[in-house]
């Protein structure tokens, strides 16, 4: 399965995407619009073109002007994020944790590093779903429970050395309004989408800031910065998985002075997982955040991923419109979790017993 090519249409069709992403190759790339440019300027043919198609001449010169913008602007995105300064990564030694990585998203960025030959190691509660390739190895582990991360973590380092990139994917959802959401839900949630996060850089990162050489992906959500009905618990442990990687990426370099420590965040709309089996809006391939991921992750660069891509434009922006537009926003989310049926993994950690009060959204896996 390797990485699909950016000049192949998208496993999703053409959407919005495509059509932007086909824009800013043509129309908005300083490449194709400069030389135009400079024809119109600075050659007798062009000049006579220009007189007689004044309309034309002038979009070439806003086209060029919003083309150079958008080049510097992603310019400084890039340098900004990686502290202006570069690293080497030798992918024949690093070694990557994925969590969750036993199916869904997880499973796809397991095997997308697996066909490179890097070193994996699967922070699971759940068993493989997939045969494992050599270079991968699977750690039982109840990531919403603290005592099995540190247990999960010490086996992982005895087995392979200290991890250099740590993917936090795994993630749960409970569907239900705040009213419904018992004690043990809001806890898992939580847990796993959060707290995970933090108990797991605890494990791995001091290794990374003394070496100055690591990374650390988080894969939040498009949810965590929009709150929908029934799933608010799940979008606020989104919203905190984003801020944890904003407050981190920051004290790598003024706290740990690690700035070449890097982070990337990963917030995705809806994906065809059995997570959000029925969810009721437009869908993303697991395939294609995955591919994402990995690019990022083998270019060994900060980064910022949204997908949809279009989606940067609208959704982070809502909380800056005026509030009547925030609330009217939000409640036309009302139907999206109405389909709703997501299966999701029970850690044990929750003792629920012999599927006691486990619905039937819900795997029980014992230990």
């Amino acid at each position: 399965m390797p990485i699909r090519s950016e000049w192949k249409l998208a496993r999703e069709g053409w959407t919005l995407d495509t059509t932007v992403r086909l824009l800013q190759s043509t129309a908005f790339n300083p490449l194709v619009t400069l030389p135009l440019f400079l024809a119109a300027n600075y050659t007798e043919q062009g000049a006579q073109l220009v007189a007689q198609h004044g309309t034309a001449g002038r979009a070439v010169e806003a086209l060029l002007a919003l083309g150079v913008l958008n080049s510097v602007s992603g310019w400084l995105d890039d340098k900004v994020m990686n502290n202006f300064k570069g690293d080497e990564w030798d992918w024949k030694k690093e070694v990557v944790v994925v969590t969750g990585g036993a199916d869904g998203i997880g499973k796809r960025i397991v095997l997308l590093l697996a066909e490179k030959g890097i070193k994996v190691a699967v922070l699971d509660v759940q068993q493989l779903t997939y045969e494992a390739p050599p270079s991968v190895h699977y750690f039982h582990c109840d990531l919403a429970s603290k005592p099995s991360i540190l247990s999960a973590s010490s086996a992982l380092r005895t087995a392979l050395g200290a991890p250099t990139v740590l993917i936090n994917n795994a993630g749960c959802a409970r569907g239900k309004t705040i009213l419904n959401a018992t004690e043990a839900d809001l806890r898992l949630t939580f847990n796993v989408n959060t707290l995970a996060h933090y108990f797991l850089a605890q494990q791995f990162l001091p290794s990374m800031i003394a070496a100055n050489h690591g990374m650390l992906v988080t894969v939040a959500s498009l949810a965590g910065y929009i709150t929908a009905p029934s799933m608010v618990d799940y979008c606020a442990s989104k919203a905190a998985a984003i801020a944890f990687h904003e407050g981190l990426a920051v004290e790598l370099v003024t706290r740990y002075r690690a700035p070449k420590v890097r982070t990337v965040l990963m917030t995705q709309g809806y994906t065809r997982t059995a997570l959000f089996e029925g969810f009721g809006t437009a869908s993303l391939y697991p395939e294609t955040v995955a591919e994402e991921i990995v690019k990022a992750v083998l270019k060994g660069r900060s980064a910022q991923l949204c997908l949809p891509e279009t989606a940067w434009g609208i959704v982070p922006k809502v909380r800056g419109w005026p509030v009547w537009a925030q609330y009217a926003f939000r409640k036309g989310l009302k139907d999206v979790m109405k389909t709703w049926n997501g299966r999701q993994v029970v850690q044990p950690s929750e003792n629920v017993g012999e599927k006691k009060g486990i619905e039937e959204s819900g795997v029980l896996v014992k230990e």
